[in-house]
């Protein structure tokens, strides 16, 4: 049964299951007791802190333990943003940042502070000289990720570290999705990964915080990771995330060119495979193992439960899925087709067979989707010169799909109008436009929903 869903959760490394079973029987007693078991959980949990900081590229003690990554990024906003409270409280981030970021960004707003979201191309890589732009005297956080975890576009973070230490601002990274392949590249003030991201253990993140970053906590703290992380830690997990870490950064080198070249093909075959297919994100610089993908004319939820019946575990970034009733925030700043959307993202050791099983089963699932949600019903209305297509109450991709039927009818120069009151279509039908090179008016208000209205190119 392949597993392609490594970027949700990759599956737990053999070092990690070791370093697990073996901390179990070492590390169970409370690190900060002197007597001798607590000597010893002391010594493991220095053991990881040392190897963690290694793989990150910091000192020890700038490093520390964490309930989960979202906790980091949550700590790490929360804690820079009232360390440099005097400088302001306006935080810039990019608009494909993780929904944790996004969430932080949500509540200061909500708190009376500013937040300014840097806008991505369609590949979902932002443009360090306009971040840089982003940046204000009263700045007091910038926050960017290494590797979208969407698409697995890798961002300019060198080139906008330079910019916010020439504007005195701190750097924080989101290396969820890159740290198990490599360092991230110098000049950030704080950085936040999340452990099961690597195959590691599922509550285990970690937050670097440079010396002489301003950085202070807000609420209750106790002795124990230096006032950062309270609680008693999660030992045998931590010395599992520490040991994976190290791992994987060893397997890196070889595995990044084999899953590479295997993603290569996913990219290159699956348009010649499957019709009215786009590909998203940056083919170039992108993480090793990740390939996201939309398909016109399908629902998103049906492909997925298609594809398991198949034994494919994949993801979606969909807005057609039982999760969520709005596209994806990822694929909505990057201005690309949400229906339909499948991401493919491959585990350490998978088998090349495995990848070309799922070329050879997809389009099959794809045409099998496809043909049980074509929507039957009257003919579209004709207002004048203009059609109108009539898709209200009906849900992703049905507008998509009735529209592509009405334009068969419609002569060069006329127009169509779907009216739907489904988020998506705001997204899909520009996107269907781009795809099919049709001309994208524009929308405007109607009743009961909103009004996309297209003029036929050819």
């Amino acid at each position: 049964m392949p597993y392609f869903d490594a970027a949700s959760s990759a599956p737990l490394h053999p070092v990690a299951r070791q370093a697990l079973l073996a901390s179990l029987d070492e590390g169970w007693a409370d690190p900060a007791r002197l007597y001798r078991e607590g000597r010893r959980a002391r010594m493991l949990l220095d053991a990881a802190r040392e190897a963690a900081a290694e793989a990150v590229g910091c000192r020890p003690d700038e490093l520390v333990f964490t309930p989960s990554g979202t906790r980091a990024l949550h700590d790490g906003i929360d804690g820079a943003l009232t360390g440099r409270r005097r400088a302001g409280r306006h935080l810039v981030v990019s608009a494909v940042e993780h929904s944790a970021v996004l969430h932080a960004g949500e509540a200061l707003a909500a708190q009376g502070g500013a937040v300014t979201e840097v806008r991505v191309d369609r590949t979902g890589r932002v443009d360090a000289a306009e971040y840089a732009a982003a940046l204000r005297p009263d700045t007091a956080l910038a926050v960017l990720q290494s590797a979208n975890h969407e698409v697995g576009t890798e961002q300019p973070v060198a080139e906008v570290a330079k910019a916010c230490r020439a504007a005195g601002v701190p750097l924080l990274v989101d290396a969820a999705q890159s740290l198990g392949w490599g360092p991230v590249a110098p000049g950030w003030s704080l950085l936040a990964a999340s452990a099961h991201k690597w195959g590691g253990p599922s509550g285990v993140g970690l937050l670097a915080v440079r010396k002489g970053v301003r950085y202070a906590v807000r609420g209750p703290a106790d002795e124990r990771e230096g006032g950062r992380a309270p609680g008693f830690p999660n030992l045998p997990a931590i010395v599992a995330a520490a040991a994976s870490l190290r791992a994987v950064r060893a397997e890196a080198a070889a595995e990044d060119a084999r899953l590479r070249a295997l993603v290569d093909r996913v990219r290159r075959r699956v348009p010649e495979l499957v019709p009215d297919v786009e590909v998203v994100g940056d083919p170039v610089r992108r993480l090793p193992h990740l390939v996201t993908f939309s398909c016109l004319y399908v629902d998103g939820e049906a492909l997925l439960h298609a594809l398991d019946r198949e034994g494919f575990s994949v993801s979606s970034g969909s807005s057609c899925t039982s999760s969520t009733l709005t596209p994806s925030h990822v694929l909505r700043a990057m201005g690309v087709l949400s229906e339909g959307n499948v991401r493919v993202s491959l585990p350490p050791g998978v088998r090349e067979e495995d990848v070309e099983r799922f070329l050879s089963v997809l389009p099959r699932v794809v045409a099998s989707v496809r043909e049980h949600v074509a929507p039957s019903g009257p003919a579209p209305a004709s207002a004048g010169e203009e059609l109108v297509v009539d898709s209200l109450g009906k849900r992703c991709p049905i507008p998509v799909i009735e529209l592509a039927k009405a334009f068969g009818g419609v002569p060069v120069g006329g127009l169509v109008t779907v009216l739907s009151d489904d988020e998506a279509a705001r997204l899909d039908i520009p996107a269907w436009c781009d795809m099919r090179g049709q001309e994208y008016v524009g929308e405007r208000p109607v009743e009961g929903g909103v009004g996309y209205t297209v003029r036929r190119r050819s």
